[in-house]
Formats: C-alpha cells, structure tokens, sequence
C-alpha cells in the first residue's frame, strides 16, 4: 500500500496525495487525463481493454501509474478497477469515467448489435465503474471523493450521424446530475464534461481516409472558435471538477467544445 504521504512525494499539485482511477486511459483523452493527474502530485490506476496501450503509459509515467486491462462493461472488470485503486493505494479520491466508444452512422445504417455495443461501453461501462467508485469512497477511512464523467456535446444536442452515439452520451450527462443529487450529503461531488470534437488519435486518423478532410473541415466550421480542441484542453477541465477548486460544484455539465453548444 502506498500512503498519502508518499504520494505526495509523486509530486505536488492540486491532486497531491490524491488516488485517482481513469478509464479509457490508453489513448485519447483519457491519456492525456492521466498524464496531467500524474503532473498535479497524483497517483493514477488506468484502466483500458487496450493493454499495449497502457503499457506504453506505464513506461513513460512508472513511479504514478499502475495500470489494470479490463472492459469497463463487464461487472467483474469495473469492480476490480475500482478494487485496484484501494489494494495498490488504500482508497480511491477520483474516477474519471472516460472509456467510450465513438460509431458514427446515420440511423438506418445501425444495427441493433451496434446499438447494444455502445450503450454496453458508454452506458453500462459509465454505471458500473461510478457504481463500485462511489461504493468505495463511501465505505473508506476518509469518506467521500469527485467523480468526472466524460460526456460530449452529443450528449447534450441532437448531431448527423451520432443516432448510436448521441444517446449514450446522454446517459451520461443524465447519470451525472442524479447522482450528484444523491451523494452530494455524503461529501461526493459529481460532474462531467462534454467535449467537442477533439483530435484523438482516432479523429487524427480521420485525416487521412477517404471524406475525413472534408468531414473535419466542416465540424471546424461548427465550433465558433474555428478550430478543433485538443485532449490536453479537456484533460484541464477535468483536473479542474476533480480538484478543490471544484469543490461546492457538483451535477455540472461542462462544455468543453470552443463554442459549439451556445450557438
């Protein structure tokens, strides 16, 4: 077990001494969460189904991460996400629910299968690892802790293309105000933000395959900043809600999107 004390040695910042679960933490924005958690004086337990991945992560950040593989819509594996953090660490102070999937496809070309999948990942997976964190934060020594879900500007207005996507999102931007409502006397904050589209390495990817220029030209278009985010952008947001400087905010919904969702 690691004690607080000696997580601060990690570094000092505002999650000093601070255990924190990330999900999705592989690539993406949940990567550059942990890599900015462990900047702040954390102690970070990322978990992804990407084991590669999280290896790589592990390499670059050894003395702060620890790493778990695992598919957060499993129950088994989302427990043990969250257990992970207490055996390696003594408690759990943060999740940040990030693991996602991201189909794009207009209605009639999904399929129930699809449907499933997502709402499996985004929705299920967002539950369960909330579930067993907030059950941890209650039963610890030092009881309470923040939670970050990360939803999007799906999940808060109607996008092309986003019919299997879009709603699971508002799973989460749902999932976050009851929540926040139902633990906020037991010292749990709960918030979320809702990215724009940002340059994920899928979204760089985009890039190069057939349409994506065109496709990313026009959601530059779409943000009133003209630009697409970056995960470092989020990654901030996110530092913020779990920090005390977050601390009498909680059942927030935080765009993170240049714009987009106050035209």
């Amino acid at each position: 077990m690691v004690t607080a004390s000696a997580a601060e040695s990690v570094g000092a910042g505002r999650l000093a001494g601070r255990v924190c679960v990330v999900t999705g933490a592989a690539s993406g924005i949940g990567r550059a969460v942990a890599e900015r958690f462990v900047r702040e004086g954390a102690l970070v337990v990322a978990a992804d189904v990407d084991a590669v991945g999280l290896r790589r992560l592990a390499e670059q950040l050894p003395d702060a991460v620890s790493t778990v593989v695992g598919d957060v819509a499993r129950d088994e594996d989302a427990r043990r996400m969250v257990g992970a953090a207490v055996e390696r660490h003594g408690r759990i102070d943060v999740l940040v629910a990030n693991a996602g999937v991201i189909p794009l496809m207009e209605l009639t070309e999904a399929t129930a299968e699809d449907w499933d999948h997502v709402m499996a990942v985004d929705g299920r997976g967002m539950f369960l690892t909330c579930k067993y964190a907030i059950q941890a934060m209650t039963a610890q020594e030092r009881p309470g802790g923040a939670v970050v879900c990360v939803s999007s500007i799906s999940g808060e207005a109607g996008q092309r293309g986003q019919a299997v996507y879009g709603p699971a999102k508002f799973v989460a931007s749902g999932l976050t105000k009851h929540l926040a409502v139902e633990w906020a006397d037991r010292g749990i904050r709960v918030n979320a933000v809702a990215p724009g589209t940002i340059t994920t390495e899928r979204v760089a990817r985009l890039y190069d395959e057939p349409g994506g220029p065109e496709y990313l030209a026009a959601m530059e278009k779409l943000h009133p900043m003209g630009r697409l985010g970056a995960p470092a952008e989020v990654a901030a947001a996110v530092l913020f809600l779990a920090s005390d400087e977050a601390s009498f905010i909680t059942g927030t919904v935080l765009p993170v999107d240049g714009g987009y969702l106050a035209q």
